[in-house]
């Protein structure tokens, strides 16, 4: 009997289909599971490399040996601040003057460790040391170059027929030499509390993320690299006392950081429950405290030997070590700072406006070193309530520096996350104990005193190497676009020339705008006389509005280097970034951007 074939060509065609997806499909499966394979264990191996990682708990005279470890790698940057503004807020170099910058440092050191603290604890949780951010520093600037802020002239002594020096101030008032630095200060103190509120509410309600789609490489280059260019009149005044001894500390500082970065030394640790010697990077770890004893210990030399002159009216008279040694036996041992201890914060429009500007250039560099510090932490990808509030914890820091009176707010401290790579111990514990050193030794008024006596030529050398690198870590954001651009070199030239153009021309003419209304031109003046937030605002504009792809103007690029992928809500993340205590389970508390993820939809949150 003759059979039939009543096979469909179609049907067969269809169905070799499926058996092809099929195959397809599960060859990708298994492809993936493969590279996430493999990703896990790249992971793996890059934690194994850690000493201590994340939520290690290293014995606790480790912790301390660590952490004294990041306390002397902030050390430098963190007295440089003080001393800097000491002049501009018509500080003194007298006795008076010097126990008044004593006393800015121990402040610097108490809310620097707080902050480090809380930030560790229940903000980002991440191994972050938290200090003075130089990103403050051309807004206060600005607002200390004001025409009510110029430092006046001593009175005469047969005027008050008192031993106390007294100040006409700019207002017509009688002043003494601590109601005169103090009344800056407050209105520096106003100017950040309300600058820092708007920091707190970007990370409380998220909108971090929603900034950041408006800022790329070309708004953050002038803002960074502008902070470093702008601060060149700052770093040369405090060089000319004696430009020998500030080259000195220049040149000690180039070779311990650049040519002597891979030399390495034996240093005497403990491992476990024996000593031992461990070959360690000392000049790449510490080049700034390297160069600034060495240089400290020549002035002394020279001092003590009478080769500078002891001549008030001498130029090289500044780089004298004896010039402020009656501090450490005026200061107090022990001193609290305490909320208002200059005074009332003295808010005005224009000081807030201006500070704006290092907020946002704040938020952008911390964003850089949290994604930094991740990494190198061995931990996972940060999620975005841990993003938010970092963001929010560093704010409610500025606030409280704000409060106390230390001078400008905090941020991230990058060389610390730097460390961290090279020290191969990223436990929160350690970094915990940075902060209760930094607190402690804050409160001896004694141990800030010390650092008072540093002569200026020598705070001028660590000047001019460290403002020229924050000039360069604004230029390295320029790797991200297309520097063939027309349009690209246009903003880059146009931004940098116009922000230290516009500045310069208004610390020269600071009563130069006349609106007919004081408010306005205290706000005028500040924000054009801030060379940052000039070029900042031009690049942001610019980048925004003329035509330009994403890849032309580096986005694509700045936002695959600035976020990882989504991830499962894990327990390692988990463990890594919640709250260290257990959070009530309402429901309502999922709304807040701050706070990790509800149980019940812990699987869509997604990394930063």
């Amino acid at each position: 009997m003759e059979t039939k074939d009543s096979s469909n060509p179609d049907l067969t065609q269809h169905l070799v289909g499926l058996q092809e997806r099929s195959l397809s499909s599960k060859h990708e499966k298994f492809e993936n599971d493969h590279n996430e394979k493999q990703f896990e264990e790249k992971d793996t191996v890059a934690m194994s490399d850690l000493m201590y990682g994340l939520n290690d708990i290293p014995p606790w005279y480790l912790c301390i040996a660590f952490g004294f470890q990041h306390y002397l790698l902030t050390l430098g940057s963190l007295v440089g601040v003080p001393l800097l503004l000491a002049k501009l807020m018509c500080i003194a170099d007298d006795e008076l003057g010097d126990v008044a910058r004593s006393n800015l440092i121990s402040t610097i050191f108490v809310t620097s460790g707080i902050c480090t603290i809380l930030q560790t604890l229940i903000g980002n949780r991440l191994p972050i040391m938290q200090g003075s951010s130089f990103a403050f520093i051309p807004p206060i600037l600005a607002i200390l170059a004001l025409p009510h802020n110029q430092c006046p002239s001593p009175l005469p002594s047969n005027f008050t027929n008192s031993s106390t020096t007294f100040y006409l101030d700019t207002d017509g008032e009688v002043v003494d030499g601590e109601e005169l630095w103090q009344r800056r200060m407050r209105e520096v103190q106003g100017a950040v509390i309300m600058a820092s509120l708007f920091e707190v509410l970007l990370g409380f309600t998220g909108a971090v993320g929603y900034l950041m789609r408006f800022i790329g490489p070309l708004t953050i280059m002038p803002t960074i690299a502008l902070i470093g260019l702008d601060l060149f009149g700052t770093a040369a005044r405090s060089a000319q006392g004696q430009w020998g001894i500030a080259i000195f500390t220049a040149v000690i500082l180039i070779l311990c950081s650049q040519y002597f970065s891979k030399v390495t030394i034996p240093v005497p640790v403990i491992d476990g429950r024996k000593c031992a010697l461990r070959w360690i990077p000392v000049f790449k770890l510490f080049p700034v405290l390297i160069a600034l004893c060495s240089s400290w210990f020549l002035c002394f030399i020279l001092t003590t030997t009478d080769s500078i002159p002891d001549d008030p009216a001498h130029p090289f008279y500044r780089a004298r070590t004896d010039i402020r040694v009656d501090v450490i036996k005026n200061s107090a041992w022990f001193r609290i700072p305490y909320p208002g201890q200059w005074g009332l914060p003295v808010v005005t429009i224009g000081g807030f406006i201006g500070m704006i500007s290092a907020v946002v250039s704040s938020i952008i560099e911390s964003i850089g070193d949290y994604i930094a510090c991740a990494k190198l932490s061995g931990a996972p990808p940060m999620p975005k309530h841990a993003l938010n509030r970092g963001i929010m914890m560093e704010g409610i820091g500025c606030i409280f520096c704000g409060v106390i009176g230390s001078g400008p707010g905090v941020t991230s401290f990058s060389q610390n996350v730097a460390a961290i790579g090279i020290t191969r111990v990223a436990s929160r514990r350690v970094m915990l104990a940075a902060g209760g050193l930094f607190f402690f030794l804050g409160l001896i008024s004694k141990f800030g005193s010390i650092f008072v006596t540093i002569p200026d030529p020598v705070i001028g050398g660590i000047f001019l190497v460290m403002f020229g690198t924050i000039a360069a870590v604004g230029l390295t954001n320029l790797r991200f676009v297309d520097l063939n651009s027309s349009r690209n070199i246009f903003i880059i030239g146009f931004t940098l020339f116009m922000g230290l153009t516009v500045a310069n021309w208004m610390k020269q003419n600071p009563g130069a705008i006349h609106t007919g209304v004081k408010e306005l031109d205290q706000i005028f003046s500040i924000l054009l006389s801030s060379a940052m937030l000039v070029g900042g605002v031009l690049g942001l504009f610019l980048d925004n509005t003329l035509p330009g792809t994403d890849e032309e103007r580096g986005i694509k690029s700045w936002n695959n280097c600035q976020t990882s992928e989504p991830g499962v809500y894990s327990q390692e993340v988990k463990k890594s970034y919640d709250l260290p205590f257990p959070m009530p389970k309402f429901r309502f508390l999922k709304y807040f951007p701050v706070l990790p993820p509800h149980e019940g939809r812990r699987e869509k949150e997604t990394d930063v």
